[in-house]
């Protein structure tokens, strides 16, 4: 019950906090444009498969040089 209730409160006071942050911009702050479908699903989508199968081959790798 202990644990429930504190979930409870850091999950409210989160709640409470966070949305006040994000409508006031800070000194300096210059967004940029936005990214287009085909950027956005590069960027998120395609860039982690890449990652993982560069990763997944550069593992793979010294297996296979014993047989």
């Amino acid at each position: 019950m202990r644990a429930g209730a504190v979930t409870a409160a850091a999950t409210l006071m989160m709640l409470m906090s966070s949305p006040a942050m994000a409508y006031v911009r800070d000194d300096g702050d210059n967004p940029g444009g936005g990214l287009s479908v085909g950027q956005t699903l590069g960027l998120f989508v395609a860039l982690p498969i890449v990652a993982f199968a560069v990763i997944a081959g550069l593992c793979l790798i010294p297996g296979s040089k014993r047989k």
